[in-house]
C-alpha cells in the first residue's frame, strides 16, 4: 500500500528532527538541529513560533514539572520556555567535540533516552544514554555511528532502536522497571538502495513507522516479521522522523531536511525542510513526558 503526505508547513529546516505532539495544547514541536532552533506549530491555525538555542538540540521532551528536557550538544539540560533559561543537568562527551546528540524520547517510566553521533559520520564514536527520572544518567550502548529512532511496544517489554548506518531496526527485550536491555535481534532491515532508517514511531497495532533519509518516504513495517506494509511518499528526499498527533492521534507528522542536498536537488525539491502530514488508518500514542 502506498500513499503521499501533504505539506503542512514550509519550515525550510536545515535539519528538522524530533517531532512530538503536545496533546494538552494541540501543538506540534520539533527541532532544527543545525540552525539551533526549537519550533512550535498549531496546525489548524497555522500559528508558528521558534526559539533560538545556545547549542544544537538533538531532541527535547516535555517535563512533568513544566518546561522541557533537552539533549543538547554538550549534554542534558532543563529548559524553561518562559525565561528561555537552559540549566545543565549533566555534561557528556566533552572529550569528543565532534559529537552531538541526534534523537531521543521518553519511555513510559519517564526516562529520557537519547543518543549521540559523530557529525562527520566517520566512525562509531557515539553512544546511547538514559537520563533517569531522578536525573541520574547512564551510558547504555556504545560504538554507535548515528544514534536515531526509538520506540516501545504497548506492553513495554520491547524497545526498538536504530543506528542508521546499520540499516536495521534492532529489537531488545526491555525491563520497564529497571530500564535494562537484553537479547538484541534484527526486527526490520532497510534495503541498501533505499536510503537510511532515521527516526521512527509506533502505532497501536504495534507496527513501526520508519522515516527513510535519502528515500523520500516513511515505511510502515511489522517488527515481528520484518514485512513492509505501507509506504508513504514525501516530497523531500531527506525524511528525518515522524510522530503521531492530532485530536485522535491519527495524523502522522513528518519532519524533513535541506541539509545534504545539492543546489540542483533543492530546485527539484522546493519543499525540502518542510513539515508534512499524513492521515492514517490507525492511531499512535500520546507523547511520554520526562519524570516520575
Amino acid at each position: 500500500m502506498t500513499d503521499r503526505a501533504e505539506l503542512l508547513y514550509d519550515a525550510r529546516n536545515t535539519l528538522g528532527e524530533g517531532p512530538w505532539w503536545d496533546s494538552n495544547n494541540g501543538w506540534l514541536h520539533w527541532t532544527d538541529i543545525t540552525d539551533k532552533k526549537i519550533h512550535r506549530l498549531e496546525p489548524n491555525a497555522g500559528e508558528h513560533r521558534s526559539v533560538s538555542m545556545m547549542q544544537e538540540v538533538g531532541a527535547f521532551v516535555p517535563a512533568r514539572t513544566g518546561g522541557f528536557i533537552c539533549a543538547m550538544r554538550e549534554g542534558f539540560y532543563r529548559y524553561d520556555p518562559i525565561s528561555q533559561a537552559a540549566v545543565p543537568i549533566v555534561e557528556l562527551e566533552t572529550h569528543l567535540p565532534g559529537n552531538r546528540f541526534n534523537d531521543g524520547k521518553c519511555d513510559a517510566a519517564g526516562r529520557f533516552w537519547a543518543g549521540t553521533m559523530d557529525e562527520k559520520e566517520e566512525g562509531p564514536s557515539g553512544a546511547l544514554y538514559c537520563l533517569e527520572a531522578d536525573l541520574g544518567c547512564r551510558q547504555v550502548l556504545t560504538d554507535v555511528t548515528i544514534s536515531n529512532g526509538l520506540a516501545w511496544s504497548a506492553d513495554n517489554r520491547t524497545m526498538y532502536y536504530i543506528d542508521s548506518t546499520t540499516r536495521e531496526v534492532v529489537a531488545f527485550d526491555y525491563d520497564l522497571g529497571t530500564g535494562s536491555l537484553s537479547a538484541p535481534r534484527t526486527a526490520v532491515r532497510i534495503g541498501d538502495d533505499e536510503g537510511l532508517p532515521d527516526g521512527m514511531t509506533i502505532d497501536r497495532e504495534g507496527m513501526l513507522w520508519i522515516a527513510i533519509w535519502g528515500g523520500g518516504k516513511v515505511v510502515r513495517c511489522n517488527p515481528a516479521t520484518g514485512e513492509r506494509l505501507q509506504t508513504v511518499f514525501v516530497a523531500a528526499s531527506h525524511v528525518t522522523s515522524c510522530a503521531f498527533g492530532g485530536e485522535r492521534l491519527d495524523e502522522l507528522y513528518i519532519t524533513t531536511a535541506r541539509q545534504g542536498l545539492s543546489e540542483r536537488q533543492l530546485i527539484d525539491e522546493p519543499n525540502a525542510g518542510g513539515v508534512f502530514r499524513y492521515k492514517t488508518a490507525t492511531q499512535g500514542y500520546a507523547t511520554e513526558p520526562f519524570g516520575g
